[in-house]
Protein backbone atom coordinates (compact mmCIF):
# COMPACT_ATOMS: atom_id res chain seq x y z
CA UNK A 1 0.00 0.00 0.00
CA UNK A 2 1.53 2.90 -1.13
CA UNK A 3 0.48 6.26 1.22
CA UNK A 4 -0.50 6.09 4.40
CA UNK A 5 -3.53 8.78 5.01
CA UNK A 6 -6.39 7.72 6.49
CA UNK A 7 -8.00 5.99 3.55
CA UNK A 8 -4.85 3.60 2.49
CA UNK A 9 -3.82 2.85 6.18
CA UNK A 10 -7.65 1.78 6.82
CA UNK A 11 -7.16 -0.55 3.50
CA UNK A 12 -3.83 -1.69 4.11
CA UNK A 13 -4.98 -2.33 7.99
CA UNK A 14 -8.27 -4.44 6.20
CA UNK A 15 -5.36 -6.24 4.04
CA UNK A 16 -3.05 -7.09 6.28
CA UNK A 17 -5.97 -9.47 7.95
CA UNK A 18 -5.69 -11.72 4.80
CA UNK A 19 -2.27 -11.29 3.72
CA UNK A 20 1.46 -9.87 4.27
CA UNK A 21 0.92 -6.38 3.90
CA UNK A 22 3.82 -3.30 3.70
CA UNK A 23 2.40 0.35 3.97
CA UNK A 24 4.69 2.79 2.36
CA UNK A 25 4.67 6.29 4.59
CA UNK A 26 6.42 9.37 3.05
CA UNK A 27 7.62 10.34 6.50
CA UNK A 28 10.03 8.27 8.57
CA UNK A 29 8.54 9.05 12.03
CA UNK A 30 5.24 7.95 10.82
CA UNK A 31 6.55 4.77 9.67
CA UNK A 32 7.85 3.80 12.63
CA UNK A 33 4.79 5.08 15.00
CA UNK A 34 2.59 2.28 12.76
CA UNK A 35 5.36 -0.38 13.16
CA UNK A 36 6.13 0.13 16.73
CA UNK A 37 2.98 1.18 18.51
CA UNK A 38 0.51 0.21 15.68
CA UNK A 39 -1.08 3.20 15.32
CA UNK A 40 -1.55 6.02 12.91
CA UNK A 41 -2.55 9.09 15.08
CA UNK A 42 -2.04 11.92 12.81
CA UNK A 43 -4.88 10.40 10.22
CA UNK A 44 -7.06 8.06 12.17
CA UNK A 45 -6.78 9.04 16.13
CA UNK A 46 -7.80 6.46 18.57
CA UNK A 47 -7.53 3.66 16.10
CA UNK A 48 -5.56 0.53 16.70
CA UNK A 49 -3.97 -1.44 13.73
CA UNK A 50 -3.50 -5.01 13.28
CA UNK A 51 0.15 -6.23 14.50
CA UNK A 52 1.18 -7.64 11.41
CA UNK A 53 0.95 -4.57 8.98
CA UNK A 54 4.31 -3.22 8.26
CA UNK A 55 5.25 -0.15 7.47
CA UNK A 56 8.25 1.76 5.59
CA UNK A 57 9.75 5.12 4.87
CA UNK A 58 11.89 2.94 1.94
CA UNK A 59 9.93 3.21 -1.30
CA UNK A 60 11.48 0.31 -2.95
CA UNK A 61 11.59 -1.64 -0.44
CA UNK A 62 7.80 -1.83 0.67
CA UNK A 63 6.67 -2.47 -2.90
CA UNK A 64 9.53 -4.34 -4.47
CA UNK A 65 8.13 -7.91 -3.48
CA UNK A 66 4.70 -7.07 -3.80
CA UNK A 67 2.46 -8.92 -5.71
CA UNK A 68 -0.09 -6.44 -5.91
CA UNK A 69 0.65 -2.82 -5.58
CA UNK A 70 -2.57 -0.05 -4.31
CA UNK A 71 -1.67 3.70 -4.73
CA UNK A 72 -3.52 5.64 -1.73
CA UNK A 73 -1.58 9.08 -2.42
CA UNK A 74 -3.98 12.30 -3.74
CA UNK A 75 -3.84 12.92 -7.45
CA UNK A 76 -1.94 15.50 -7.44
CA UNK A 77 1.10 13.66 -6.10
CA UNK A 78 0.10 10.34 -8.52
CA UNK A 79 2.10 10.76 -11.15
CA UNK A 80 5.27 11.89 -9.01
CA UNK A 81 4.78 8.40 -6.62
CA UNK A 82 3.99 6.25 -9.35
CA UNK A 83 7.47 6.97 -11.22
CA UNK A 84 9.12 5.75 -8.92
CA UNK A 85 7.30 2.73 -8.03
CA UNK A 86 7.46 1.44 -11.32
CA UNK A 87 11.42 0.59 -11.89
CA UNK A 88 10.64 -2.13 -8.36
CA UNK A 89 7.63 -3.92 -10.29
CA UNK A 90 7.55 -6.71 -12.48
CA UNK A 91 5.26 -5.92 -15.09
CA UNK A 92 2.18 -9.12 -13.88
CA UNK A 93 1.70 -6.85 -10.60
CA UNK A 94 -1.77 -4.76 -10.86
CA UNK A 95 -1.70 -1.62 -9.93
CA UNK A 96 -5.11 -0.78 -8.39
CA UNK A 97 -5.66 2.84 -7.52
CA UNK A 98 -7.42 4.44 -4.38
CA UNK A 99 -7.33 7.79 -5.81
CA UNK A 100 -10.22 9.74 -6.22
CA UNK A 101 -9.19 12.82 -8.62
CA UNK A 102 -7.93 13.75 -11.95
CA UNK A 103 -4.35 14.78 -13.12
CA UNK A 104 -4.65 18.25 -13.16
CA UNK A 105 -2.56 19.11 -16.54
CA UNK A 106 -3.41 16.16 -18.52
CA UNK A 107 -7.00 15.57 -17.12
CA UNK A 108 -6.11 11.78 -17.45
CA UNK A 109 -7.52 9.29 -14.33
CA UNK A 110 -5.09 7.74 -12.73
CA UNK A 111 -5.19 4.05 -13.96
CA UNK A 112 -4.22 6.55 -17.02
CA UNK A 113 -1.68 7.78 -15.74
CA UNK A 114 -0.36 4.04 -14.04
CA UNK A 115 -0.77 3.10 -17.77
CA UNK A 116 1.25 5.80 -19.19
CA UNK A 117 4.31 5.41 -16.31
CA UNK A 118 3.64 0.87 -15.84
CA UNK A 119 2.41 -0.20 -19.30
CA UNK A 120 2.76 -3.56 -19.03
CA UNK A 121 1.33 -3.46 -15.65
CA UNK A 122 -2.55 -4.43 -15.36
CA UNK A 123 -4.53 -1.47 -13.70
CA UNK A 124 -7.21 -1.77 -11.09
CA UNK A 125 -9.90 0.95 -8.98
CA UNK A 126 -11.17 0.32 -5.58
CA UNK A 127 -13.73 2.96 -4.99
CA UNK A 128 -17.16 2.94 -3.20
CA UNK A 129 -19.38 4.63 -0.13
CA UNK A 130 -16.35 4.03 1.84
CA UNK A 131 -15.24 6.70 4.83
CA UNK A 132 -12.45 5.17 6.68
CA UNK A 133 -13.13 5.59 10.59
CA UNK A 134 -16.35 3.39 9.95
CA UNK A 135 -14.02 0.80 8.00
CA UNK A 136 -11.82 0.80 10.98
CA UNK A 137 -14.84 0.32 13.37
CA UNK A 138 -15.94 -2.72 11.45
CA UNK A 139 -19.17 -1.24 10.88
CA UNK A 140 -20.99 -3.24 7.75
CA UNK A 141 -20.02 -1.27 3.66
CA UNK A 142 -19.13 -2.52 0.91
CA UNK A 143 -17.09 -1.32 -1.81
CA UNK A 144 -15.93 -2.13 -5.75
CA UNK A 145 -13.18 -3.71 -7.45
CA UNK A 146 -13.27 -2.99 -11.34
CA UNK A 147 -10.78 -4.25 -13.54
CA UNK A 148 -11.03 -5.22 -17.04
CA UNK A 149 -9.22 -8.79 -16.47
CA UNK A 150 -12.08 -10.59 -14.62
CA UNK A 151 -9.34 -12.87 -12.32
CA UNK A 152 -7.67 -10.04 -11.18
CA UNK A 153 -10.38 -8.44 -10.02
CA UNK A 154 -11.69 -11.93 -7.81
CA UNK A 155 -7.31 -12.30 -6.64
CA UNK A 156 -8.06 -8.13 -5.42
CA UNK A 157 -11.76 -8.97 -4.18
CA UNK A 158 -10.52 -12.28 -2.03
CA UNK A 159 -7.12 -9.98 -0.55
CA UNK A 160 -9.53 -6.78 0.69
CA UNK A 161 -12.78 -8.29 1.47
CA UNK A 162 -13.45 -9.29 5.25
CA UNK A 163 -16.76 -10.37 7.43
CA UNK A 164 -17.80 -6.34 7.67
CA UNK A 165 -16.80 -5.62 4.22
CA UNK A 166 -18.34 -7.12 0.70
CA UNK A 167 -16.15 -6.26 -1.94
CA UNK A 168 -18.28 -6.41 -5.50
CA UNK A 169 -16.51 -6.30 -9.27
CA UNK A 170 -16.95 -4.40 -11.71
CA UNK A 171 -15.55 -4.42 -15.61
CA UNK A 172 -16.02 -0.51 -15.63
CA UNK A 173 -13.08 0.67 -14.86
CA UNK A 174 -13.50 4.27 -16.55
CA UNK A 175 -17.41 4.33 -15.01
CA UNK A 176 -16.01 3.28 -11.69
CA UNK A 177 -13.23 6.04 -11.58
CA UNK A 178 -15.42 9.15 -13.01
CA UNK A 179 -17.82 8.41 -10.31
CA UNK A 180 -15.04 9.07 -7.98
CA UNK A 181 -13.82 11.85 -8.76
CA UNK A 182 -17.18 13.55 -10.06
CA UNK A 183 -18.93 12.41 -6.61
CA UNK A 184 -16.80 14.71 -4.60
CA UNK A 185 -17.72 17.90 -6.81
CA UNK A 186 -21.80 16.89 -5.96
CA UNK A 187 -20.57 17.09 -2.14
CA UNK A 188 -19.09 20.00 -2.16
CA UNK A 189 -22.34 21.55 -3.98
CA UNK A 190 -24.43 20.11 -1.65
CA UNK A 191 -22.46 21.39 1.47
CA UNK A 192 -22.68 24.59 0.03
CA UNK A 193 -26.67 24.58 0.21
CA UNK A 194 -26.35 22.97 3.62
CA UNK A 195 -24.00 25.94 4.90
CA UNK A 196 -26.62 28.41 3.12
CA UNK A 197 -28.99 27.33 5.65
CA UNK A 198 -31.27 25.28 2.90
CA UNK A 199 -33.08 22.15 3.68
CA UNK A 200 -33.35 18.66 2.25
CA UNK A 201 -35.11 19.29 -1.24
CA UNK A 202 -32.37 21.39 -2.41
CA UNK A 203 -29.40 18.48 -1.14
CA UNK A 204 -31.65 16.20 -3.00
CA UNK A 205 -31.89 17.88 -6.21
CA UNK A 206 -28.35 18.69 -6.08
CA UNK A 207 -27.48 14.67 -5.66
CA UNK A 208 -30.14 13.88 -8.17
CA UNK A 209 -28.97 16.58 -10.89
CA UNK A 210 -25.12 15.63 -10.24
CA UNK A 211 -25.53 11.84 -10.76
CA UNK A 212 -27.13 12.85 -14.65
CA UNK A 213 -24.43 14.89 -15.12
CA UNK A 214 -21.31 12.26 -13.75
CA UNK A 215 -23.85 9.45 -15.78
CA UNK A 216 -23.49 12.30 -19.18
CA UNK A 217 -19.70 12.20 -18.55
CA UNK A 218 -18.74 8.77 -18.03
CA UNK A 219 -21.06 7.83 -20.78
CA UNK A 220 -19.75 10.18 -23.38
CA UNK A 221 -15.93 8.30 -21.94
CA UNK A 222 -17.64 5.17 -22.98
CA UNK A 223 -18.41 3.85 -19.15
CA UNK A 224 -21.54 1.36 -18.84
CA UNK A 225 -24.91 3.32 -17.56
CA UNK A 226 -25.37 1.30 -14.60
CA UNK A 227 -21.88 1.59 -12.93
CA UNK A 228 -23.56 5.25 -11.82
CA UNK A 229 -26.59 3.69 -9.94
CA UNK A 230 -24.60 1.35 -8.54
CA UNK A 231 -21.81 1.33 -4.88
CA UNK A 232 -19.05 3.56 -6.95
CA UNK A 233 -22.04 5.98 -8.21
CA UNK A 234 -24.79 6.50 -6.05
CA UNK A 235 -23.31 4.86 -3.60
CA UNK A 236 -20.36 6.83 -2.82
CA UNK A 237 -22.17 9.97 -4.05
CA UNK A 238 -24.82 9.41 -1.12
CA UNK A 239 -21.95 8.41 2.03
CA UNK A 240 -20.27 11.84 0.91
CA UNK A 241 -23.07 13.85 0.72
CA UNK A 242 -24.40 12.55 3.96
CA UNK A 243 -21.68 12.71 5.98
CA UNK A 244 -20.28 15.32 8.60
CA UNK A 245 -16.91 13.51 8.14
CA UNK A 246 -16.55 13.72 4.43
CA UNK A 247 -14.05 16.64 3.48
CA UNK A 248 -15.52 17.38 0.40
CA UNK A 249 -19.19 18.31 2.53
CA UNK A 250 -17.13 20.20 5.11
CA UNK A 251 -15.75 22.63 2.36
CA UNK A 252 -19.07 22.76 0.77
CA UNK A 253 -20.62 23.86 3.74
CA UNK A 254 -17.87 26.47 4.90
CA UNK A 255 -18.19 28.10 1.77
CA UNK A 256 -22.15 28.66 2.02
CA UNK A 257 -21.74 30.20 5.08
CA UNK A 258 -19.67 32.77 3.26
CA UNK A 259 -15.88 31.44 3.66
CA UNK A 260 -13.10 32.15 1.27
CA UNK A 261 -11.63 28.86 -0.50
CA UNK A 262 -7.97 30.21 0.78
CA UNK A 263 -9.47 30.41 4.07
CA UNK A 264 -10.92 27.02 3.86
CA UNK A 265 -7.62 25.23 1.88
CA UNK A 266 -5.23 26.94 4.17
CA UNK A 267 -7.22 25.35 7.58
CA UNK A 268 -6.87 21.84 6.31
CA UNK A 269 -4.92 19.27 6.88
CA UNK A 270 -5.91 16.88 4.90
CA UNK A 271 -7.16 17.14 0.90
CA UNK A 272 -10.83 17.74 -0.20
CA UNK A 273 -9.86 16.40 -3.80
CA UNK A 274 -13.01 18.09 -5.24
CA UNK A 275 -11.33 21.62 -4.99
CA UNK A 276 -8.62 20.50 -7.12
CA UNK A 277 -10.54 18.50 -9.47
CA UNK A 278 -13.50 20.78 -9.96
CA UNK A 279 -12.47 22.49 -12.96
CA UNK A 280 -10.33 19.32 -14.54
CA UNK A 281 -13.86 17.63 -13.97
CA UNK A 282 -15.58 20.49 -16.45
CA UNK A 283 -12.27 20.71 -18.48
CA UNK A 284 -12.61 17.00 -19.06
CA UNK A 285 -16.54 17.96 -19.78
CA UNK A 286 -15.85 20.46 -21.90
CA UNK A 287 -13.82 18.56 -24.29
CA UNK A 288 -16.02 15.81 -24.79
CA UNK A 289 -18.89 18.38 -26.05
CA UNK A 290 -20.73 17.15 -22.19
CA UNK A 291 -23.28 19.60 -20.44
CA UNK A 292 -22.51 19.89 -16.62
CA UNK A 293 -23.92 23.07 -14.92
CA UNK A 294 -23.39 22.11 -11.27
CA UNK A 295 -19.77 20.98 -11.66
CA UNK A 296 -19.39 24.37 -13.62
CA UNK A 297 -20.69 26.77 -10.65
CA UNK A 298 -18.61 24.53 -8.38
CA UNK A 299 -15.56 25.06 -10.20
CA UNK A 300 -16.33 28.63 -10.11
CA UNK A 301 -16.75 28.92 -6.37
CA UNK A 302 -13.75 26.62 -6.03
CA UNK A 303 -11.16 28.51 -8.22
CA UNK A 304 -12.24 32.03 -6.53
CA UNK A 305 -14.35 33.44 -9.65
CA UNK A 306 -17.72 33.76 -7.91
CA UNK A 307 -19.58 33.39 -4.86
CA UNK A 308 -21.44 30.16 -3.49
CA UNK A 309 -24.76 32.65 -3.18
CA UNK A 310 -24.01 33.86 -6.78
CA UNK A 311 -23.46 30.01 -8.17
CA UNK A 312 -27.25 29.41 -7.14
CA UNK A 313 -28.33 32.18 -8.15
CA UNK A 314 -26.72 30.88 -11.81
CA UNK A 315 -28.12 27.14 -11.30
CA UNK A 316 -31.48 28.41 -10.81
CA UNK A 317 -31.73 31.05 -13.40
CA UNK A 318 -31.06 27.84 -16.31
CA UNK A 319 -33.61 27.97 -18.61
CA UNK A 320 -36.63 25.07 -17.57
CA UNK A 321 -36.56 22.00 -19.91
CA UNK A 322 -37.18 18.34 -20.03
CA UNK A 323 -35.62 16.00 -17.15
CA UNK A 324 -34.20 13.71 -19.72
Amino acid sequence: MVGAGSWGTTVANAVAKNCPTVLWARRAELAQQISTRHENHDYLPGSKLVGNLLCSADLAAAVSNASIVMMAVPSNGFREVAARVAPHVAATVPIVSLSKGLERDSLNRMTEVARQLMPENPVAVLTGPNLAHEIMLGQPAATVVACVDEQIARDIQRVVASPTLRVYTNADVVGCEISGVVKNVIAIATGIVEGMGFGDNSKATLITRGLAEMSRLGVALGANPNTFMGLAGLGDVVATCASAKSRNSAVGVRLGRGESIAAITGSMSMVAEGVRSSLSVLQLAQRHGVEMPITEQVAAVCEGATSAKDALVQLMARTIKSEF
